[in-house]
């Protein structure tokens, strides 16, 4: 009786980002080098806030540092510099959308689920515009992360899979080991929760959820958007004679990202407590091109 207690609390512990995109292959496999993206997650990277001010928890607040599984974005592109808006750099990708749902959503059976380290996105060089990019925007639309908690006495894990983009058709997906069905469009916010071989969905409303964007004062994003920026350790520059592949990894700051309200002052998260889940956003982007 206490974990169908638990399970059915979690519905109401959770809080959830919003959109903005088009589609362009997700990979390609051209012979000739590319600009290859990959995912890096770092519990050490600095925290930030929606501003990309440096941020600590707030007063009464806790937060873990989750151990990322699986990411997935629904949009990368670079920008020359701190003027530049939103889609006035070089979009380098916008994944695939369907109607089958109904209103046009992400098509999460087209979504790259990738690991850290894994190829997200190969673009052609010959396909990048020449020149100077500062910094890297990317829209997050799916991640997948273990978080520990203590429920009916016991010290456990579970993995959350959190759908972050504006709107996702979803046919089914798998959290850890179980899969769920779904067959319809969710809005931003879904999620599943599995521990212990139990599992439990929920769609957690339109919330707060961080989203830095150290460019807030000149090139601003749509309120309650998904598009993490960052900016590149050093500006890269296209020349179009390019030889060989550059590989762009962005890190994203997973520095107690996973934030709730204490009950128990004792940082650890007990749902069964009341202690709510007020963010899961990622805490900043740091973009390296080697």
């Amino acid at each position: 009786m206490k974990k169908l207690l638990f399970f059915s609390a979690l519905a109401l512990v959770f809080f959830g980002c919003k959109k903005d995109e088009e589609s362009l292959p997700a990979d390609n496999s051209s012979g000739g080098p590319n600009v290859i993206f990959r995912f890096a997650f770092d519990e050490n990277q600095e925290r930030l806030d929606n501003m990309g001010n440096p941020a600590g928890l707030p007063d009464g607040h806790a937060g873990q540092s989750p151990n990322f599984n699986f990411i997935s974005a629904h949009y990368v592109e670079m920008i020359p510099n701190e003027l530049t808006w939103l889609g006035d750099g070089e979009i380098l990708y916008e994944g695939p959308e369907t109607t089958a749902g109904g209103e046009e959503a992400i098509d999460f059976d087209q979504a790259n689920v990738v690991q850290e380290g894994e190829d997200f996105l190969v673009v052609p060089l010959s396909s990048v515009s020449p020149g100077t990019y500062e910094f890297i925007r990317t829209s997050l639309s799916y991640q997948n992360f273990s978080v520990d908690f203590i429920a009916a006495g016991f010290e456990l894990t579970g993995t959350l899979a959190s759908f972050i983009g504006y709107n996702n058709y979803i046919t089914s997906f798998t959290i850890e080991e179980q899969s769920v069905d779904v067959n319809e469009n969710k809005l931003q916010g879904y999620w599943g929760f599995e521990s212990i071989g139990q599992v439990t969905t929920g769609q957690a409303p339109e919330g707060a959820t961080t989203v830095p964007n150290p460019l807030a004062d000149t090139s601003p994003i749509p309120p309650g958007s998904c598009l993490v920026t960052g900016e590149l350790t050093s500006p890269l520059t296209i020349t179009g004679n390019e030889t060989e592949d550059i590989i762009v990894t962005l890190s994203l700051s997973t520095n107690q990202s996973f934030e709730w309200v204490e009950v128990n002052e004792d940082g650890i998260w007990e749902p069964e407590a009341g202690e709510n889940v007020v963010d899961m956003g990622i805490r900043g982007l740091i973009a390296t091109a080697e």
